[in-house]
């Protein structure tokens, strides 16, 4: 498995669980992935795939150098653009910075003895595909989409002008996702999303979501109290709590989710806190949550930063719903794992949670950008505990029937038998011709 980031988001989730998953399918996973090693962060590659078969490419330096882009090995780039990033965008990198990302993962690649795979299964649409292809051209890609590079490809096909490299680098991920045996998408849209952007065949899809870990994730007796006060929020045992998990990014719609808290909260039977999980150390998008608090003049909302994922299970089943206003949310992996500790979620009515949620069943789906509909949601979860306790025994009930990560390990392990069966079959008619 490679993937070109450092673990931060949800691709890292997947693939740690993915690999955690598979033996019992017969197939063992080595991990490259980008790390970053300094102290108090949560980028390091090594500790987060703890006790798996992991290979760290360490951007430390690199984080921190003139140009992280020019370093060796480099920094990753991204598909969002953020004021100031370290990571720049993908687009906005020129056909010399495009071939340094390339030489950098074909070393990596090489070291960790990807020639010598029976397959490759490679996260999101990046470099290490061309990377690939120069050190182990007979080994089967397996490629894995996670949205992300979607908005980017839809972003550039809206504005081709939008940023300096924009078209270039929408042809190279053509040519990856070409390169690819399958294509695993998280939804049925995404594949639909995917063929457009891409040119590619719809056959080449292969529907897998992301799961939650069962032997982790389930409804399970906590000390809310306690738990709560972990996180620096005073609560009475029966004080319900409202919970967002996610990065600050302008898609998250966090300042719009802080306007409609303060709306609604006036119209609670019960005090009923927000509380902000997450935020990686040192990045956001848009209006940070701190001035969107002060500038709606938001009570009872507490910021509580980054925390390990291992902590999260006992946060769900401390909370009493999910909110997720995000309105591109590619999956929403977090609704599941809160779905499968008995939290329903509420969340936009589009893209992932669209497909996860079953509205008035399993959580609560409201319009994109709408704060009268969240206002009206957040009130509801709130003001009627025997209605949300129903929804979410429906939506534990839906994510250990769909979602559970060995399940879903055994139909990625059914696309990898598919695709070195059929590279083994070209390789002998080509042999035998």
């Amino acid at each position: 498995m490679g993937l070109l980031f450092f673990p931060r988001g949800g691709s890292s989730h997947v693939a740690r669980n993915l690999a955690t998953s598979l033996p019992l399918t017969g197939w063992n996973t080595t991990i490259l992935s980008g790390s970053i090693t300094e102290a108090d962060t949560f980028g390091d590659a090594a500790r987060f795939y703890r006790g798996l078969d992991v290979r760290p490419v360490d951007m430390t330096r690199a984080l921190h150098s003139l140009d992280p882009m020019a370093a060796d090995p480099p920094l990753h780039p991204s598909y969002e653009e953020r004021e100031n990033a370290p990571d720049r965008i993908f687009a906005s990198l020129d056909d010399a910075e495009a071939e340094h990302q390339v030489t950098a993962w074909a070393k990596a690649l090489q070291s960790a003895g990807a020639a010598h795979a029976d397959v490759l299964h490679l996260h999101h649409l990046t470099p290490l595909y061309e990377a690939a292809a120069r050190v182990a051209p007979r080994v089967p890609v397996v490629g894995h989409l996670h949205g992300t590079e979607l908005l980017m490809l839809e972003a550039i096909e809206h504005d081709p002008y939008r940023w300096p490299h924009g078209e270039a680098w929408a042809e190279r991920m053509r040519t990856w996702a070409e390169q690819a045996q399958r294509l695993i998408v998280l939804t049925e849209t995404a594949c639909d999303r995917a063929a457009h952007v891409l040119g590619i065949d719809v056959a080449k899809c292969a529907t897998v979501p992301n799961g939650f870990n069962p032997d982790r994730f389930g409804v399970h007796p906590v000390d809310r109290v306690e738990v709560l006060g972990r996180l620096g929020v005073e609560i009475d045992e029966d004080t319900p709590v409202l919970l967002y998990v996610g990065r600050f990014t302008e898609v998250k719609r966090i300042p719009l989710l802080i306007e409609a808290y303060e709306r609604a909260r006036p119209g609670f039977y019960q005090r009923a806190p927000l509380v902000i999980v997450g935020g990686f150390p040192n990045e956001f998008e848009g209006e940070h949550p701190d001035d969107a608090i002060a500038r709606v003049g938001a009570r009872d909302i507490h910021l509580t930063g980054w925390h390990d994922h291992q902590e999260l299970p006992e946060i769900l089943n401390a909370s009493a719903a999910l909110v997720l206003p995000s309105v591109r949310e590619q999956f929403g992996q977090v609704i599941v794992e809160a779905m499968a500790c008995g939290i329903p979620a509420i969340a936009v009515d589009a893209y992932g949670p669209a497909e996860i949620i079953d509205h008035g069943e399993t959580g609560w789906l409201v319009e994109p950008d709408d704060v009268s509909s969240l206002t009206n949601a957040l009130v509801e979860a709130v003001n009627r505990p025997a209605e949300r306790r129903r929804r979410g025994r429906n939506a534990e009930a839906e994510a250990h029937g769909r979602y559970a990560w060995p399940a879903l390990a055994q139909r990625v392990a059914d696309i990898y038998d598919d695709a070195a069966d059929a590279t083994s079959l070209r390789e002998n008619a080509a042999l035998s011709g």
